[in-house]
């Protein structure tokens, strides 16, 4: 058993070497022009410039085959020398359609197989050589035969598998019959099946994509020439690393980018540039042919050549319908969802508080008070001169075929200042602001210190990262915690002030002076002083008192105050901010405790205070109206109770209850149903009232600015 496998196994093998040499030309030697030029791009696409003399003989442009389509919608001609009609390639082809040339299983995913390559043969001329002779002649059929040896007594005995043998009609018409055992080769006389299945096999390698295709160049004449053409390459990254200088004020940014030459090519002497930017590209099928579906028209009356059940069953004649099984299906949903409940939130600079399904009470920064502007401070953004940044590598460069590089493509001393960072607790930071010319696209970024800093050699400190950063732009980037700064605050009085009043869409707007007054203890442990930012959580119409100085953090958009803090010392500041914000109060929300707050505001302008006044009268003449209606709903409840417990006792008593004269139940139930269609009464005209009275609120509160 062991010896036919290996038998089947190597007459496989010769089968795909002869598939993969018959009708093959020869390779002609071709002068592939060298790379001299690359641009990578931070979208995963290279610019390959190749640029030589065009001789007497071939000149091609090696492009991998998973590249081709990359190369043939994107390549130009820089510098021509000579007469160029284009480009001559070897076409592509699908796995589908490299089996069905091949004429094996139209599965793409279905294994290779000796029966299959044989099975494709069928009707084919070959040449066979077995193991005792050679014979020529038509494959007819290729089966699976049951051994005809008589079956052994013994129930335990293993029962003969099936073997494979192929029918073939000799050139001289004898029927053979030939186990595929004995086969050691097999070869068929048309040159063409062998360039055919050369092809497929290119679509069927599981290194497809990788298998290089030589676009050879078609012209005439000799002379420079220069084509560029984009291809897939890996993304570029960078990396930076911040080298302080001793007194924490400044230092050295060094800048190196990591990147592979993934490509079975060595790059010699390539000039390379990175390039920041992201210029759209996309993938697009050109490189193997398409073929467009054709409507089959009919006649009318068919006729065919053969007897339909000639050689075949209905079944057979319906068929497996192939074409219909690769459909693709597409699906769109939709959904919805209710949420409920309550809680306080912070987006940005705007507060809510959620009441169920009451409403919303939203707070944000107020158009009609100007209190400062925290924003103010921050520096002007950066400029883009162009939509792309190149920065070239110092001299060319020599990588490996699927090798990769570290090498330096940055080294500025930016304007950067080590500080520490306070929002939640102490953190190690710098403030870096880009001050060359080119962007800085986004990296990893280690610092170090230099020797001497704080007595101590120097050395890594910590890590973080720099996202792309345009000219003259800066950003706050922290890398470690900060344990020689401390923060301790104590607030001192925290006061909301009233300053003007609108009614817009049904809701109360309320513009208001938040002033926090409190007291910042800092603490600076370190041998060197310290610049302290702290985050400040304020809207931007705000201002603050106490701090050296303010700045604002335009990434996160954050105001900040920072203070100096001088080395080993402690320092204690009286600190005051005030902000300038409105809140919305749904009309359904506004209640007695709001409006009375309002009405002992003694900052409100005058007029606004009088509406508020007169609208805390209708509010509580709406209170005692609502504390009616309550009153009224509890005893009606009360009432429904009674009569549904006197009925179950009149219901109990059934043929011994008398009339109405001289049973008790009969008494209170009447009683009872009297008073319950009087409180009925008295609570439709409560609800009336209760309206009428809310509305008076509503008016009165419209009588405010709008």
């Amino acid at each position: 058993m062991l010896q036919r496998l290996l038998a089947v196994g190597s007459v496989t093998a010769s089968f795909l070497a002869m598939g993969c040499t018959t009708g093959a030309l020869p390779t002609p030697k071709a002068q592939i022009l060298p790379l001299r030029t690359l641009h990578l791009y931070e979208t995963g696409v290279g610019y390959f410039e190749r640029s030589g003399d065009v001789g007497t003989g071939a000149t091609t442009l090696p492009v991998p085959t998973g590249h081709l389509d990359d190369a043939l919608k994107t390549l130009v001609i820089i510098g021509p020398g000579g007469k160029i009609r284009g480009f001559e390639f070897g076409s592509s082809v699908s796995k589908g359609m490299a089996r069905a040339q091949a004429g094996l299983d139209p599965n793409a995913d279905a294994p290779i197989t000796f029966r299959g390559l044989l099975t494709s043969l069928k009707g084919a001329r070959v040449e066979m050589v077995l193991t005792s002779a050679a014979l020529t002649g038509r494959i007819i059929d290729v089966v699976d035969e049951v051994s005809e040896e008589p079956a052994s007594t013994d129930p335990k005995a293993e029962k003969k598998p099936p073997i494979l043998v192929v029918m073939i009609v000799t050139d001289k018409g004898e029927i053979r019959r030939v186990p595929a055992a004995q086969i050691v080769t097999v070869r068929p006389t048309d040159p063409a099946y062998g360039a055919r299945l050369n092809s497929s096999l290119d679509a069927l390698s599981t290194r497809s994509a990788a298998t290089p295709r030589a676009l050879e160049l078609l012209g005439s004449g000799t002379g420079p020439v220069t084509f560029g053409y984009v291809a897939e390459t890996p993304i570029w990254r960078a990396s930076y690393r911040l080298v302080l200088d001793p007194d924490q004020k400044g230092g050295l940014l060094q800048g190196w980018a990591l990147l592979h030459n993934d490509t079975d090519e060595m790059w010699k002497g390539v000039k390379v540039s990175l390039v920041n930017g992201r210029p759209d590209s996309f993938l697009f099928p050109m490189a193997a042919p398409r073929y467009a579906r054709r409507t089959l028209v009919t006649p009318d009356g068919t006729a065919s050549t053969v007897p339909q059940l000639l050689d075949k069953t209905p079944d057979a004649i319906w068929g497996d319908n192939l074409d219909e099984t690769g459909t693709v299906g597409h699906g769109s949903g939709t959904g919805s969802g209710v949420g409920y409940g309550s809680g306080y939130g912070k987006l940005g600079s705007s507060h809510s508080y959620g009441f169920g399904g009451l409403g919303t009470v939203s707070e944000g920064s107020s158009s009609l008070l100007s209190v400062g502007n925290l924003a103010g401070v921050a520096t002007a953004t950066g400029l883009e001169s162009g939509a792309l940044f190149a920065y070239s590598l110092d001299g060319s460069l020599d990588l490996g075929a699927h090798k990769s590089a570290l090498v330096p493509f940055l080294a500025q001393r930016p304007d950067v200042e080590a500080i520490t960072w306070i929002d939640d607790t102490p953190r190690a930071a710098v403030r870096f602001a880009n001050s060359t010319s080119q962007t800085l696209p986004s990296g990893t970024l280690s610092f170090f210190s230099s020797a001497g800093t704080n007595g101590g050699g120097g050395g890594f400190i910590g890590e973080s990262a720099l996202d792309r950063l345009k000219p003259g732009e800066r950003r706050f980037v922290d890398f470690g915690a900060d344990l020689d700064v401390d923060l301790t605050k104590v607030s001192r009085k925290f006061d909301e002030d009233p300053k003007t009043l609108r009614f817009l869409g049904d809701s109360l707007e309320e513009n208001f002076l938040r002033t926090v007054d409190s007291t910042w203890d800092l603490e600076n442990r370190s041998g060197l002083p310290r610049k302290v930012y702290v985050v400040l959580h304020l809207d931007k119409n705000a201002s603050i008192k106490g701090a050296d100085g303010q700045d604002f953090d335009t990434a996160a958009r954050r105001p900040l105050a920072w203070f100096a803090v001088k080395a080993k010392s402690k320092l204690s500041r009286d600190v005051s901010t005030v902000e300038g914000l409105k809140r919305m109060v749904p009309f359904t929300l506004v209640n007695t405790t709001l409006l009375t707050r309002l009405s002992n505001a003694k900052s409100l302008p005058s007029a606004q205070h009088d509406v508020i006044v007169d609208a805390l009268a209708r509010q509580k003449e709406l209170d005692e109206a609502k504390t009616a209606l309550t009153k009224n709903k509890e005893e009606i409840t009360v009432v429904e109770g009674d009569l549904t417990r006197f009925r179950e006792h009149l219901k109990a008593m059934g043929d011994k209850a008398a009339g109405p004269g001289t049973n008790p139940f009969v008494q209170k139930i009447l009683q009872a149903e009297d008073k319950l269609t009087a409180l009925r009464k008295a609570r439709a005209l409560l609800e009336k009232d209760e309206v009428a009275k809310k509305e008076a609120v509503r008016t009165s509160l419209k009588k405010l600015p709008s």
